[in-house]
Parts: structure tokens; C-alpha cells; sequence
């Protein structure tokens, strides 16, 4: 009869111990998994006239199906991109008219600008696996506290996805249904000279990577997951050592 119930408690230990660590793993996963289920990017810098190279990274699909393009809306202020190469994916610049010509820092005259790049998947991404794509351009110098949106239309082999939501003035960004990646322009780096340019020809050294917001949303809740992880853990081995049974010993006869 004892050693039934012995076998009883350890089997009610054993689950609660169970129960507690698939809890936390839960959380700790997908709640961040949530937290960035959209399309990110992530600026080498944001100072104001400084060359950038702006990392965009997508992990998904539309509604599970695998993507097959991604095309990036650029914005007004910005005139000229450079695609990086991906070799997983062919790249477009798709050219628009500019309102009047304007002169660039080599003193030649343009007349249109890139309103558009185009990465094609030479093989769809399937929905759970990520990738990045990168474009350099250099972010305007009078557009120090403003904020570039790059709206993005996933397109997949079943659907699409428009990421092209931007928060209103004293909207919450993370209330949008598909928000478009943001980049913040910052205070100019004195050390980047007047643009740059300048510092590309010298060979200088580009800033920290910066994270972005959806990024440290994500890793927050990650630890925030582990940490109620952790508790249920903790909660199972307390609750082990309440039910452990107590035992008496006979003496014995001869």
C-alpha cells in the first residue's frame, strides 16, 4: 500500500515538474516569435547624412505560404540606393521622374531617383525560415528627428502582405496591424565630416549596428518567457519537496 502511494506522489511530482518547464519554454518562445512577426530593419547608423545600410530582415510567410518577392518603397528624400547582392534572390531598381532636377554631391544633374527596389526569390523562402536583404543609401542631412518609413509588399505564392502602416502623431506603432519598418534619423556624427561620402573615401569604419525597436521588444519578452519559465520550475521542486512522504522505521525481532 505504501509503495503505491510512493509511486502515486512521484508520478504527480514528476508531472508538475513537466507542466511547469513546457510552460516556460512556451512563453519563452513564442512570445517573441509573435513580437516580431513582421518584416524589421536594422540601420548601421542613423545620423543625419551619414551612409547607411539598412538590413532588412523577414522570418515568415503570408499566412504560412513561402514569400517570393519583396518590394521596397523608397522614400522621397532618399535619391540614390545601392542593392546589395543576395545570392539567394535577384535584385531591381525601379526609376521614377523627379519633380525638378536636382544636382548630387558630384555635381551631376538628375532627373530621376530610385523609387522602388525589387529582391525576387530564385527560390521561395519558406514561411519559418529567415533571411535578410540590405540597401545602402545615404540618409538626408536636414532630416535630423524625422522618421523614414520603407513600406514593404511581401508578395507570396499563395497572397500578399502590404507592411506599409505608419503610426500616426501619438499613435502606438505596436497597435498597427502591419506596421512599415522605420528608421529614426539621429543628431549628425561630427566625425562623419559633411557627408558620408567622405567618410566611405577614407575607408572609415561604420558605426555599432543599432538595434531595432521590434528587435528589443522581442529580446525582452524572450527573458521575460524565460523567466516565468524559470518560476514554474521553481514552483515544481518546491511543490516536490512539500509531497515527499515520511517514513518510520521498526525496529526489528529476533
Amino acid at each position: 500500500m505504501s509503495s503505491s502511494r510512493n509511486r502515486s506522489t512521484s508520478s504527480r511530482r514528476r508531472s508538475t515538474l513537466a507542466a511547469g518547464v513546457l510552460a516556460g519554454t512556451a512563453l519563452a518562445v513564442a512570445v517573441p516569435l509573435a513580437a516580431v512577426a513582421h518584416v524589421t530593419v536594422t540601420p548601421s547608423t542613423t545620423a543625419a547624412g551619414a551612409t547607411t545600410q539598412l538590413t532588412f530582415s523577414v522570418g515568415h510567410g503570408c499566412d504560412g505560404s513561402p514569400t517570393t518577392a519583396l518590394a521596397f518603397t523608397i522614400p522621397e528624400e532618399i535619391v540614390s540606393v545601392t542593392p546589395t547582392v543576395n545570392p539567394n534572390w535577384t535584385a531591381e531598381k525601379v526609376m521614377v521622374d523627379l519633380a525638378e532636377p536636382i544636382t548630387d554631391a558630384h555635381g551631376t544633374s538628375l532627373v530621376e531617383r530610385v523609387g522602388q527596389v525589387v529582391y525576387t526569390a530564385k527560390t521561395p523562402l519558406a514561411d519559418g525560415f529567415r533571411d535578410t536583404v540590405t540597401l545602402q543609401l545615404t540618409l538626408p542631412a536636414d532630416s535630423d528627428g524625422s522618421t523614414l518609413a520603407f513600406p514593404v509588399l511581401q508578395s507570396c505564392e499563395v497572397g500578399e502582405t502590404n507592411w506599409a502602416d505608419v503610426a500616426d502623431e501619438g499613435q502606438d506603432p505596436h497597435d498597427l496591424e502591419a506596421p512599415a519598418p522605420t528608421v529614426t534619423v539621429t543628431e549628425a556624427d561630427p566625425g562623419d565630416g559633411d557627408t558620408a561620402d567622405t567618410a566611405a573615401a577614407t575607408g572609415a569604419a561604420p558605426a555599432a549596428p543599432a538595434v531595432s525597436e521590434p528587435d528589443l521588444v522581442a529580446r525582452g519578452l524572450g527573458l521575460g518567457g524565460l523567466v516565468v519559465g524559470l518560476g514554474g520550475v521553481l514552483l515544481a521542486v518546491l511543490s516536490r519537496g512539500r509531497a515527499a512522504p515520511r517514513t518510520s522505521k521498526k525496529g526489528t525481532h529476533s
